[in-house]
């Protein structure tokens, strides 16, 4: 059999649904479309014959007209919708794309849920048979509203005089407009008649009725690689919770921490659920036939949900044996709060993302309580935004400069100013904009993802394995070809030495000299912005600042517990200033690298640091009570010192006591500033206010405010560190798995240089070694030989993760980029190169993403 490759497996996918995807305008959620992004699936709907790719949440009648050559002649006759949320959720879009085109009368609804998953659902109101349940939903709800608009056809040709006088109205009005305007000729306008007045698209609509088919399509994942993927950051999947709020949960986006007590089957969490539907329709589209292992408790009720939705009947297939162990992200916290030598990890941390376009709320079914919706998640898209505008830096000539963005900008407004008719004058000028934020504000719009296969060239999956150094001497070596392959000569070509931003800087500048080399090399472009903006202060200093701080912690934390708890407070006492990561990435001023918000995220590390070299009780921190006093006083002092700049999950309820005081020491400075501007030969004046009592009540009202404020502070800081005591004490919660992972370390390869759980897991289980708290879930040929051959005493023995050529890894709460970066260093340094590994996760996770699923906005402290 061939490789494993997760973008061929995609790709394949949507080819076999082709049929259905001919002359069909296709709508997708923004779950699909991040996973579209990153297989560049959009090229192949259109070579598949597809009218139009629309955006499912921004539908509009406007969509229609992607096709405008055949839309008169032969309208839409059908849509095809892929989502990756439920049903129930998607619903409403769907309804409101089958009411935007007339002529529609199939709708075909392709969704990531299965039948059972739809069904286990708590929020769902579709049952066991989910699928024909909406096929007779959807067509009763769009015959309602073709009832309602009989009712209005009356008052129809009305409602037309008048949007046709505003029409006119608004052509008189601005040659612009919205954006489009048609010219003098009024009837060459599609807005007059054939949009607005769709009178044979109705007609046709209510004589026949709607037909509509629902089915299974699982393939909606993210593929980094070939060999690593991540679920869609928008999809119901990412979105469901992981853990029920409980003294072991830490957040509904991470999985509980592992005690060795068993799950009732009444409190498996959705997304739980969900997982493990995933998983096993994934490895039936790849037609592999799994053994599975898992580590930790949330992992082993998705390895037990699986083996249940195992058949007898997948024995005789003609199908591969894989490997799969799931593990909880919870076994380890600290390798994706570790800012390591990841180039990729580096550049999604410092990029801006785009924001979140569905909601994350499930509709609700009024008749079935609500258990496990405690908790949002709220996690970054990976759609990232890359500042396409700095292309169009001062020093370049003005000409091509001009030409350029007004061509983006043209492209922006639907249009090729080279193309649009001479009698069309409504573009503006654009040649002395190029800075303007008008123009940033455009370009955003068509600011793009990164691609893991990007015209048969898998840039991602290049640097996956790379560090900082070396992923900049990839993107330079590529930006070189490219211009070797456009004849162009580099002034860095042969230089030796390190790269510097500038020399990427000028690369792109020729790159981006026309349009037509820009297109052509828009992928190396896009990654050599990315590139430069990582470097670019202050995310790079602040990067090198965590990396500096993380190896003191590392280092100090085999030595005593005092030492660390020093280094802590010494952290904390040194931030000098309070703003929010949110508020650094818009690049304003700081006074400090590391943030109140990272100092936190950096007293996160070191308490599990001190939990795995100082164990104590379950009850009790690492540190004594000395110390953890001091560490908890001089957070209480940072809150209070700059209580504006803090925005912190466990302080919600004190926001307008915290601004209250916030404002009250502005005053105070101001009035300070003001008091050292007088003169002091005004002494004597002041000498009949030094008795005023009043003053001296109302310093006291504020005095005993602060103190009642000073003492809230402290309480939730108290529960702060109850949930730091949790972190600490993971390893002794469960003593099998805690023996487990002390078994591990003799994996650890070098003193100074942290390696991951899973670098070290692999390795243990290539060389066959049994690692305790792992548990190993029958497969389907386990279970034959077990209850049939088993009873003359032909049974088999238990099989090992290592003795499958194709092994699954799938971190249940996600995975980041240096993880992937250490599981192929450990599979090279097994010595089985026949092995071909897949890494998945629920997300990809940063450092800062980590923080906020503890202690953020996705978090239950």
């Amino acid at each position: 059999m061939g490789s494993v490759d997760l973008i061929a497996s995609c790709i394949d996918s949507i080819r076999q649904i082709g049929d259905e995807i001919a002359d069909s305008i296709v709508y997708i959620d923004a779950g699909t479309l991040e996973a579209f992004q990153f297989i560049g699936g959009f090229p192949l709907l259109l070579e598949l014959g597809a009218r139009a790719v629309c955006s499912l949440e921004n539908a509009s009648p406007l969509n229609a007209a992607a096709d405008w050559q055949s839309i008169f002649s032969n309208p839409p006759r059908k849509i095809i919708v892929l989502t990756s949320r439920l049903l129930s959720d998607a619903h409403r879009y769907i309804l409101q794309c089958l009411c935007n085109h007339g002529t529609v009368s199939h709708c075909t609804v392709l969704t990531a849920i299965s039948e059972i998953g739809h069904s286990a659902y708590v929020d769902s109101p579709l049952g066991p048979d989910a699928f024909r349940e909406y096929e007779t939903l959807l067509i009763q709800d769009h015959d309602e509203l073709l009832k309602e608009y009989e009712k209005l056809d009356r008052h129809k040709e009305n409602i037309h005089e008048m949007a046709s006088d505003f029409t006119s109205a608004v052509d008189n009005y601005s040659k612009w407009g919205s954006g489009v305007h048609y010219g003098s000729n009024s009837e060459s306008s599609p807005t007059k008649r054939d949009f607005l007045d769709d009178d044979m698209g109705q007609v046709e609509a209510r004589g026949r009725r709607l037909s509509v088919a629902v089915r299974h399509f699982p393939m909606i994942f993210s593929p980094i690689s070939s060999r690593v993927f991540v679920l869609p950051s928008e999809g119901i999947i990412a979105d469901s919770s992981l853990s029920n709020h409980h003294e072991d949960s830490l957040g509904p986006g991470l999985p509980s921490i592992s005690t060795g007590k068993p799950f009732d089957s009444d409190e498996v969490p959705p997304g739980v659920t969900l997982t493990a539907q995933f998983l096993y329709h994934l490895a039936n589209k790849m037609d592999l036939k799994l053994d599975i292992f898992s580590l930790g408790d949330t992992s082993k009720v998705i390895g037990k949900l699986m083996m249940d939705m195992s058949s007898l009947y997948d024995v005789g297939r003609n199908k591969r044996s894989a490997g799969l162990l799931i593990i909880d992200r919870t076994v380890d916290l600290l390798t994706p709060c570790f800012h390591g030598d990841s180039f990729l990890d580096r550049m999604l941390s410092s990029l801006p993302r785009k924001e979140r376009m569905s909601s994350n709320s499930a509709a609700k079914n009024p008749q079935t309580p609500n258990k496990h919706s405690q908790g949002t998640i709220k996690r970054s898209p990976l759609n990232i935004k890359v500042p396409f505008e700095t292309i169009f830096s001062k020093e370049e000539p003005k000409i091509r400069s001009s030409v350029l963005s007004e061509g983006f900008m043209s492209f922006a407004s639907g249009w090729n100013s080279v193309d649009v008719d001479s009698e069309v004058s409504w573009l503006p000028d654009y040649a002395d904009k190029a800075h303007d934020h008008v123009l940033g504000c455009e370009l955003d719009t068509i600011s793009g993802s990164f691609l893991s296969n990007c015209a048969g060239v898998h840039y991602l999956e290049a640097l996956l394995d790379r560090g900082a150094k070396d992923g900049l001497v990839l993107i330079k070596k590529w930006l070189v070809e490219a211009l070797q392959h456009g004849k162009l000569s580099s002034a860095s070509k042969g230089r030796q030495g390190a790269t510097s931003v500038s020399e990427i800087r000028s690369m792109v500048q020729m790159l981006s000299r026309d349009q037509l080399s820009l297109l052509k090399n828009r992928d190396v472009i896009q990654l050599a912005l990315a590139a430069e903006m990582t470097l670019r202060e202050p995310q790079s200093s602040r990067w090198d600042a965590f990396t500096s701080a993380e190896r003191i912690l590392s280092v100090t934390s085999a030595e005593t517990t005092q030492s660390l708890a020093s280094e802590l407070r010494d952290f904390i006492n040194t931030s000098t200033s309070v703003e929010s990561h949110t508020q650094t990435t818009t690049m304003e001023s700081s006074q400090g690298l590391l943030s109140f918000q990272d100092v936190l995220l950096l007293t996160i590390i070191g308490y599990i640091l001190a939990g795995e070299n100082f164990p104590t009780s379950i009850a009790g921190g690492p540190f004594s009570w000395e110390d953890e006093r001091s560490i908890k006083d001089v957070i209480v002092d940072s809150i209070l010192e700059r209580p504006s700049s803090v925005k912190l999950r466990f302080l919600d309820g004190l926001d307008s006591e915290l601004e209250a005081k916030a404002r009250s020491k502005d005053g105070k400075r101001n009035k300070n500033s003001s008091e050292a501007a007088l003169n002091t030969d005004d002494f004597d004046d002041e000498w009949g206010t030094w008795d005023d009592s009043d003053n001296t009540d109302h310093q006291k009202e504020e005095a005993y405010g602060d103190m009642q404020l000073k003492l809230e502070v402290r309480d939730r800081v108290d529960q702060l560190f109850k949930f730091f005591h949790k972190l600490s004490s993971m390893r002794l919660r469960n003593q099998a798995l805690g023996e487990g992972l002390a078994a591990l370390s003799r994996f650890e390869t070098d003193g100074y240089s942290r390696k991951g759980l899973l670098y070290k897991l692999i390795l243990a289980l290539m060389s066959r070694y049994d690692v305790p708290g792992l548990e190993y879930h029958s497969s389907t040929v386990g279970r034959l030989f077990k209850s049939g051959l088993g009873r003359f005493g032909l049974g088999q023995s238990k099989p090992t993760f290592g003795d499958q050529t194709v092994l699954i890894v799938f971190v249940l709460g996600g995975i980041n980029t240096l993880e992937v970066q250490e599981v192929m260093a450990a599979i090279s340094e097994s010595s089985r190169p026949d092995v071909e590994l897949i890494l998945g996760g629920t997300t990809l996770l940063t450092p800062d993403d980590m923080f906020e699923l503890m202690l953020g906005s996705s978090s239950f402290a």
